[in-house]
């Protein structure tokens, strides 16, 4: 049993094949995946909800990416409180911050990740965060864990550090506001060591892992699209760095999953 907890499913790298690829991923062993509904930025934020409708094993997340920070309006506000009544959302993302691209001002970021967690919190979802800092800089780790220290750590609804690339220290900051930790691919990279140290250590109730189809596919399809059947490979390097059998791990991850967003076990 595996459970996808973050992948973009919408894009049109998935267009010539989407109906195999998740045919694939119900062949290797996955029992549900959240779509993540970020799109492109306003304009596409149901695009999750598109896929999540066709069906029934796959759920949708709704939120503006950090990227497209500067493109929000009021009325992709309003598009948003509207959006997670849906019975198909089950969370609120990816927001946060991305300070390696900077397509948005920083500034614009915090504001637009901020106005989120409001929505977030009236709709009474959990957050989903992307953090990427700047090359050889934890400012976007700073800023990120103090927003969601300040906007969000007393609603109690906790979240998601989606393809968790932080450190020890991070991870430790997240886990004591609630949070889950998610491991993608890229636990798997040769260079990833600090990723794999948390994946050794952080308590077995509180990790995900993930494949944020369609990047960061894992070693050995690293450089090639990645896709949901591939969370297999993921399982079986944070197995083997816990020392279970991926198995142990796909359902440990996948039971970790139903209870922390309360949905009933298929």
């Amino acid at each position: 049993m595996l459970v996808d907890s973050h992948a973009h499913l919408e894009g049109p790298r998935f267009d010539v094949d989407r109906s195999e690829m998740l045919e694939r991923a119900r062949a290797a062993g996955v029992v549900n995946i959240l779509a993540i509904g970020s799109g492109t930025g306003p304009g596409t934020l149901d695009c999750a909800i598109r896929i999540a409708e066709q069906h029934d094993w796959i759920y949708a997340s709704i939120g503006i990416h950090p990227h497209e920070a500067k493109l929000a309006t009021e009325n992709d506000y309003a598009e948003l409180e509207s959006l997670a009544r849906h019975p198909r959302v089950i969370g609120f993302g990816e927001i946060g911050l991305d300070y390696y691209y900077d397509h948005s001002p920083r500034e614009v970021q915090q504001q637009v990740f901020a106005r989120q967690m409001e929505i977030a919190r009236a709709a009474k979802l959990p957050i989903i965060i992307h953090c990427r800092p700047s090359d050889n800089s934890e400012n976007a780790w700073d800023d990120t864990l103090h927003l969601i220290h300040e906007h969000w750590a007393s609603t109690g609804f906790g979240g998601v550090l989606h393809c968790f690339t932080g450190e020890q220290k991070h991870a430790k900051a997240a886990l004591d506001m609630g949070f889950m930790i998610s491991f993608s691919g890229n636990v798997t990279f040769p260079k990833a060591e600090n990723i794999r140290e948390v994946a050794r250590t952080v308590p077995e109730d509180r990790m995900f892992i993930e494949t944020d189809s369609p990047f960061l596919a894992p070693v050995p399809y690293r450089g090639k699209r990645n896709e949901p059947a591939f969370v297999a490979k993921t399982a079986e390097k944070v197995a083997e760095l816990r020392g279970k059998s991926a198995d142990e791990i796909g359902e440990i991850t996948a039971n970790n999953f139903f209870r922390f967003f309360q949905l009933r076990r298929p």
